[in-house]
């Protein structure tokens, strides 16, 4: 087992945590009556860039609990980790944009929250959604077929990704932040139980 492999549960724990409560923090700090306001407002920029940081942190979660599983989880474990890899980098490079990006061009060119927008942006715009959401589904179902952690909580890692299509609009990542981090928790205490029965 690697040293990754074997801090699994903190890792998910800390990853999971950190995405669910930066998520809370940018619902409590959106105003979408005035979208360019809102893109100017300091709160609302650090909270943006705290979420959009997260993301790192979430595919560092998602190597780790795939190590944990090994070969449990056969084709399809292998199917999802790599599926929750690809989404979650593009979306968390959609979130980097829009924390960075998206706030410069909001002052330079204002118009641009109006225009219409032209096809190749509602490709990536969209697709980024489908691969995170579809990414973590395909995870959960090799969490379940792994059968290293509780159904309920593969369970929850499935439905955390369904809802997840909408992961961009507070607070549709809160459930898989909190998926990830009960992971991470129970994974923390079984091995816990694993140590004092040594």
């Amino acid at each position: 087992m690697t040293p990754l492999a074997r801090h699994a549960g903190p890792v998910a724990a800390t990853a999971g945590t950190l995405f669910a409560t930066t998520h809370l923090g940018l619902y409590s700090v959106m105003d979408r009556t005035d979208l360019v306001a809102m893109s100017a407002d300091p709160a609302f920029r650090a909270a943006n860039i705290s979420y959009a940081a997260t993301f790192p942190f979430l595919l560092i979660a998602i190597v780790a609990l795939y190590e944990r599983q090994g070969s449990a989880a056969g084709r399809a474990g292998t199917v999802g980790f790599c599926a929750a890899v690809v989404g979650t980098f593009v979306l968390g490079a959609n979130m980097w944009f829009e924390a960075f990006a998206v706030p410069w061009l909001v002052e330079a060119v204002p118009q641009v929250l109006t225009v219409e927008k032209a096809l190749i942006w509602q490709f990536g715009f969209y697709s980024s959604y489908l691969l995170f959401a579809l990414g973590w589904v395909l995870f959960g179902i090799g969490c379940l077929r792994a059968r290293i952690v509780p159904r309920a909580l593969a369970l929850a890692v499935l439905a955390a990704g369904v809802v997840g299509f909408w992961a961009g609009m507070p607070p549709f990542g809160v459930p898989l932040g909190l998926a990830i981090a009960a992971i991470g928790a129970w994974l923390v205490r079984a091995g816990r139980a694993v140590e004092l029965a040594a």
